[in-house]
């Protein structure tokens, strides 16, 4: 084991050996010059010599002092240099990140280039799963999830709102059955998500009831769902984050003015511990950015 002194008497002797000025150590250090002064007189009682003579306004190094600086001075520098290595490590290379798979292909693929340009040092590594992440035992610094926001114990940052309303094919409109007015849909092939609740919820608004919703095909991503309207497959129940660069290129339109809020938005979580590590910072200011241009 080793028997080591102080390390703020240690830093103490340190500095005001280099500047041979307790002034002026105090001053680096952030501390009085009476504090440099009593850290330095317990050093030498803890060492049994004299580091420094004192001499009204100046300090001048013992021949132990002389002896003691170049190995303390020298075991500084390898701490420096062993931090700025570390600190350089968590900067850079590789971030495992647990992304949903339909906003990833959807919303986050396509502004991923925008990432590199802005961190080229940094290595992102996507994996899509809806599954909750278990932290303590998965090797993932962060994860993007859709949900109210409560996940105790994590850093959650809010990212995208989200709204849903009917979107299809632009091919759809100029076909033979009308698609005027909501009560129109009884007419043509609705696609589902999974959980099958945004059409109920939707037609409920918009007064629409009667409709047989166990028609049309079901997916289980929704991912899968857009694409399935853009090829013109039937209509979709679309949420804002995954159908807003589909609109925007022309793939599909959004049908009738009615849409709802969602209770559920999409977060980025991690650790609490691990939140300000410098590649999660730089992911997250960067993705902020993006969700704030995204919403705006």
């Amino acid at each position: 084991m080793r028997q080591l002194p102080p390390l703020n008497a240690l830093r103490a002797f340190e500095a005001a050996a280099r500047h041979l000025s307790f002034t002026r150590a105090a001053a680096e250090l952030h501390v009085t010059p009476a504090a440099i002064s009593h850290q330095i007189k317990a050093l030498e009682q803890r060492l049994g010599v004299t580091l420094f003579r004192r001499r009204n306004r100046e300090v001048l190094l013992t021949d132990a002092g002389q002896a003691y600086l170049p190995g303390l001075r020298d075991g500084f520098d390898r701490l420096a240099a062993a931090t700025d290595r570390l600190r350089q490590r968590d900067a850079s290379g590789a971030l495992n990140i647990s992304v949903l798979p339909s906003l990833t292909a959807r919303w986050l693929v396509p502004r991923l280039s925008r990432f590199r340009q802005r961190h080229p040092e940094i290595d992102l590594r996507l994996s899509a799963s809806q599954a909750v992440v278990d932290f303590s035992r998965e090797d993932f610094d962060a994860a993007i999830r859709h949900g109210r926001g409560e996940w105790p114990g994590l850093r959650v940052d809010f990212l995208l709102g989200d709204r849903y309303y009917p979107v299809c094919s632009p091919a759809l409109l100029q076909g033979p059955v009308p698609l005027k007015t909501p009560a129109d849909l009884c007419r043509h092939v609705l696609l589902h998500d999974s959980a099958g609740e945004d059409w109920r919820d939707w037609l409920a608004v918009v007064g629409i009831s009667g409709m047989d919703l166990g028609r049309g095909p079901s997916f289980n991503d929704g991912s899968l769902l857009i694409q399935a309207a853009v090829e013109g497959q039937g209509i979709a129940i679309g949420h804002s984050a995954l159908v807003a660069g589909e609109i925007a290129a022309g793939r599909l339109v959004k049908l009738f003015e009615a849409e709802l809020p969602s209770p559920r938005a999409y977060f980025l979580v991690c650790p609490e511990a691990n939140a300000e590590r410098p590649k999660i910072a730089a992911f997250r200011a960067w993705l902020l950015d993006e969700a704030a241009g995204s919403e705006a």
